[in-house]
This record gives structure tokens, C-alpha cells and sequence, in this order.
């Protein structure tokens, strides 16, 4: 039997639209995983800058500098730890999403299979009635040339 067995066609379109829901949601994680590595780049360019930051005004206020100018730094530096500490929120949300999207793929995934299961066991059962059909019609045949070979012989005894 073949694939093309009226009997498969609700299956194969089953399988054709499980398969398209699987690779939405490959996309789909494809999508989250960009989001979160973008979300953790800017993450790290933040944490870099803040240490670059540090580092520079660590060297000038070694040297020298006025009340405003520790305040001010303190400020900036007050703004851009609250920034790093929101963006690894996003990076952690992200993340989530990643996870979420992953399991959506794992599941979407086992209902391929399980579609694509049902499909071969399906054919097994297409191909033993083919069979047995076979078996069948070769035992007939046999039946019947043993039949007919038994006439003859009967008929020539008799003639």
C-alpha cells in the first residue's frame, strides 16, 4: 500500500498540519532566542560600560574632585546600576520565554511522531490485508488447479 490510500488521507493531512504547527513554533523559539541574546548583548555592553565608568572616574577622583562632581557621579552611576539591574530583568524574561517556547517545540514535536506512528502503523495494517488478499488468492488459485488437475486425472481413468 502506498501513501496514497484514501484511507491515509485524513492522517497525511493531520501529519501536514501538525508538521506546519511544529515549524511555526521552531520559528517562534528561533524568534525568542534572538530576543534573549540581543536582551543579554545589551546587558553586557551596559555592565562594560558601568565598569568602564567606574575604572575612569576611580582614576580621576584619585587625583582630585569637588563635592558636585562625586555627587554627580554617584548619581549617574546610581542610574546606570538601576539599568543594568532592569535589564537583566528583561534577560531573565527572556530567557522564560526561550523556555516556554523550547517546551511548546518539545510537545509540538512528540505530536509529529505520534502522527507519523499512527501513519505506519496504519500502513502495516494496509499492507498485512493486502497480504492475507494475496495469500488468499494463491490459495484459490492452488485450491482450483488442484481441483481441476484432480478432474482430469479422473476424466483419463475413466476414458
Amino acid at each position: 500500500m502506498s501513501h496514497t490510500d484514501p484511507s491515509l488521507s485524513p492522517l497525511m493531512a493531520l501529519l501536514g498540519q501538525a508538521e506546519r504547527e511544529r515549524d511555526d513554533a521552531v520559528g517562534h523559539a528561533r524568534r525568542a532566542e534572538a530576543a534573549q541574546a540581543a536582551a543579554q548583548g545589551q546587558a553586557e555592553q551596559l555592565v562594560a560600560y558601568r565598569l568602564d565608568y567606574e575604572g575612569r572616574y576611580r582614576e580621576k577622583f584619585s587625583r582630585q574632585a569637588s563635592i558636585d562632581q562625586f555627587q554627580t557621579y554617584q548619581g549617574f552611576m546610581g542610574r546606570l546600576s538601576l539599568a543594568v539591574d532592569q535589564q537583566q530583568l528583561v534577560v531573565d524574561n527572556a530567557a522564560r520565554r526561550v523556555e516556554a517556547a523550547r517546551a511548546v517545540v518539545r510537545e509540538q514535536e512528540l505530536r509529529v511522531a505520534s502522527v507519523r506512528k499512527l501513519i505506519e502503523r496504519r500502513l502495516a495494517e494496509l499492507r498485512l490485508a493486502a497480504d492475507r488478499r494475496d495469500q488468499k488468492q494463491t490459495d484459490e488459485f492452488a485450491s482450483r488447479a488442484a481441483w481441476n488437475r484432480l478432474n482430469e486425472d479422473r476424466q483419463s481413468a475413466s476414458a
